[in-house]
């Protein structure tokens, strides 16, 4: 059996080959018998979504709950995303997701769901524990992706001054006012390249032992978050979101040796920063580099850094001259083959803004694999960050 899809396809098909003339009786039975094929197939899926409705809050007897002891805190709304996740076609109980109108030129696909809040929960759970950086930047979600702007204010060169008694304030300096953009870039799960929509073959979605949600909000999520991390960190901000370690950033201070951190290094990074951003200051690399500092020794051979748990069996605290190291494998790596800012320093929260536009849309395709036994899943989120504070935060160049 055809899908709507491929019928609709066929009868405009032939009806652009007459289009310099009248159809002839053949074209317009075929057209007829189309059209016949059509309502039938309509027919049959209104059917097997009403027969869905009635049985998707069901468990066959026998078959152990995919979610153990929180069953029965699952809303309706629930069960009928999971029930979309499994089948592509929505049912009645759906309707309190939003529909996102994927419509456009040459496309004739009604788009995706937004997906309910427990769901989106899990994709920035991933996200979060991912690069590392991003919990330690300021974020916020946006009700649309417009454009955004507000200012920012950097006055720390003027000081006030003595006026004599009566005497009028003759010179002084203006405010001088800054912006930050932020717009709104948009992350697919199904990215560009090889990295294909997540496809699940129609028997693992039919085992209501299966957790689908769990396998594709880890997917998903996961696909969405080395995009989103990698940008936070290394983005050029032409085309994509402004890196807090973007090539084109000056930096603050260069390495001694090449591809080598001493503790000279490390204490001049740290009398650059103001001591204002010292409270929720952090230090910033990827494990290599935090490994090559715990292998620094003094003059006696004693490690520089003295390794603290939490309790005896608590796991070793990441600490760099008093303030939390902060460990994300997009930050550049220790190599004299190109300039790199491999270590950072400051207040991240201060200096880094995500926006995110809320609003995390999913999209289910039963039909392209269809002939492969396979559903294709994707999803996208529309995002951007960009630097707010250049002075919250210090920059270690890589001595090339």
């Amino acid at each position: 059996m055809r899908t709507i899809e491929e019928i609709t396809s066929a009868m405009t098909a032939l009806v652009d080959g007459a289009a310099d003339r009248s159809l002839t009786d053949d074209e317009v039975t075929q057209y007829e018998g189309m059209e016949q094929e059509l309502q039938a197939v309509q027919r049959t899926d209104a059917i097997r979504t009403r027969n869905q409705a009635y049985n998707v809050v069901r468990t066959p007897a026998g078959v152990p709950s995919r979610r153990s002891g929180d069953e029965d805190g699952r809303t309706d709304l629930d069960k009928a995303f999971e029930n979309y996740l499994r089948t592509g076609r929505p049912n009645a109980d759906i309707s309190g997701l939003q529909v996102t109108n994927a419509q456009g030129e040459g496309s004739s696909a009604a788009g995706g769901y937004l997906v309910p809040s427990g769901f989106r929960q899990k994709l920035v759970e991933v996200r979060k524990s991912f690069g590392g950086f991003a919990p330690e930047a300021d974020s916020f979600d946006s009700g649309n992706g417009a454009p955004i702007e507000y200012p920012t204010l950097d006055d720390t060169a003027n000081t006030g001054g003595i006026t004599a008694e009566s005497a009028a304030i003759t010179s002084g300096n203006d405010l001088v006012f800054g912006t930050v953009n932020l717009g709104a870039y948009k992350y697919t799960s199904a990215g560009a390249g090889s990295n294909l929509p997540l496809r699940v073959p129609v028997e693992l979605l039919q085992d209501a032992a299966f957790d689908i949600e769990g396998l594709v909000s880890r997917a998903l999520g996961m696909r969405i978050a080395r995009a989103q991390a990698a940008h936070w960190i290394t983005g050029t901000g032409v085309g994509q979101p402004l890196g807090v370690l973007a090539s084109s950033l000056t930096s603050d201070n260069d390495l001694d040796v090449a591809d080598t951190v001493d503790y000279d290094d490390l204490m001049d990074t740290y009398d650059l920063l103001d001591a204002a951003y010292e409270p929720n200051a952090k230090w910033l690399m990827k494990k290599n580099t935090w490994s090559q500092i715990r292998g620094i020794v003094d003059t006696n051979g004693r490690p520089i850094v003295q390794d603290s748990t939490t309790g005896i069996t608590g796991t070793p605290q990441k600490s760099l001259l008093g303030f939390p190291v902060v460990i994300d494998e997009g930050v550049p790596t220790l190599s004299s083959a190109a300039i790199t800012y491999p270590i950072a320093f400051g207040d991240f929260r201060e200096a880094y803004v995500i926006r995110r536009v809320s609003g995390l849309a999913i999209v289910v395709n039963p039909y392209s694999r269809a002939v492969n036994g396979e559903v294709e899943f994707s999803a996208w989120e529309r995002a951007d960050g960009n630097i707010q504070n250049r002075g919250a935060y210090k920059i270690v160049r890589n001595n090339t």
